[in-house]
């Protein structure tokens, strides 16, 4: 809440993209998780059969949701990237006035050594690198762009990017990066399969296992609470 109130996402300009802000969504993810494994020890604890059984179905909805997630993203591979273009198309336009966006943008910018969405004239569409801006900004993009933003010192060069939009590829080339991040991420995503799917499958095998232990520990209660009825069962 701190985070929303200091960003001023709360204002009536942004509160329209409150329910999409990076910081709600993964704090939002992290109660629910919390509260989930809070819910699940005391289930446990208390060998309370209501809540265990629910605990259960929590899983079994969440690992069904993920099985689900995982079919989604094979089979519609253009939609998700025809969106995540869209997303970050209007994480150039938020740039300066989002923190977390612009932290998002300037870290795949940084690490994939690349520049805007397809290409790096996508920020002509922020209006403070537009070469129509009045700022000093003008025609430039991000340091994060830049091929050598400290510029042979210790710290980062925030202006190495300015006039790069105003200049032709073959200029451009040894100041920012040309291509676009879109690209980037999806070459990325494809040289670390393998490193995407091991942890997606340790999550299912936990949760998996998860249900399995809740089944095994009812199973259990079960027993002993027909084993103490027979024990206790008047005797004619």
């Amino acid at each position: 809440m701190w985070g929303l109130v200091t960003k001023e996402s709360f204002a009536q300009e942004n509160i329209g993209a409150i329910a999409a802000d990076p910081m709600l969504v993964l704090v939002s993810a992290g109660l629910f998780l919390f509260a989930l494994c809070v819910f699940g020890c005391v289930a446990v604890l208390r060998e309370n059969l209501c809540l265990m059984k629910t605990f259960a179905l929590i899983l079994v909805v969440l690992i069904s949701i993920e099985a689900l997630l995982v079919i989604f993203v094979e089979f519609f591979k253009n939609e998700i990237s025809a969106s995540m273009r869209s997303s970050m198309l209007a994480g150039i336009v938020r740039y300066q006035d989002d923190l977390d966006v612009k932290f998002i943008m300037d870290e795949i910018q940084s690490n994939l050594q690349c520049c805007g969405v397809d290409t790096y004239r996508d920020w002509q569409l922020n209006i403070y690198y537009n070469c129509s801006a009045p700022g000093v900004l003008a025609c430039g993009v991000p340091p994060t762009c830049c091929v050598d933003p400290l510029e042979n010192g210790t710290v980062w060069n925030s202006q190495c990017g300015v006039g790069a939009l105003a200049m032709d590829e073959f200029t451009a080339q040894s100041v920012v990066f040309l291509g676009g991040c879109l690209g980037s991420l999806s070459r990325w995503a494809e040289e670390h399969r393998l490193a995407i799917v091991i942890p997606e499958g340790l999550v299912f095998a936990v949760q998996i296992l998860g249900v399995f232990i809740i089944a095994r520990l009812m199973d259990s209660i079960y027993s002993y609470q027909k084993h103490i009825k027979n024990y206790y069962r008047p005797r004619l």
